[in-house]
């Protein structure tokens, strides 16, 4: 890989999410452009695409936002939260720092 495994599998994934804005067609045909010049980033192949668009007449297609078409996706955390039983402790009582007060400072009266 000329950018390491890393960076390289990385540029790959930019270039697979290109997919969702450009057509297939202009994808490949800016992957060979841009392989065929040497330009081995994420960014000249949606240049090169881009560019492919253009002389076919399409405009690039508006970003679609993460929710649109998909349902309603309830997160697992929720959905648990939602299954919990009642909680059926008694509620805790401060009662004991109380009296600690109290012992600390016999001259103030307690609220």
């Amino acid at each position: 890989m000329a950018h390491g495994e890393r960076d390289g599998t990385r540029a790959l994934i930019e270039v697979l999410l290109l997919g969702r804005h450009l057509p297939h067609e202009h994808l490949v045909t800016g992957l060979a452009a841009a392989l065929k010049t040497g330009a081995l980033t994420a960014d000249a192949v949606a240049l090169e695409a881009r560019k492919a668009a253009e002389e076919d007449g399409h405009a690039p297609a508006e970003p679609v936002p993460p929710t649109a078409g998909r349902s309603n996706v309830t997160s697992l955390t929720s959905r648990r939260l939602t299954h919990l039983p009642p909680d059926k402790r008694p509620l805790s009582s401060v009662a004991h720092y109380d009296q600690l007060l109290r012992l600390r400072r016999p001259d103030r009266p307690t609220l």
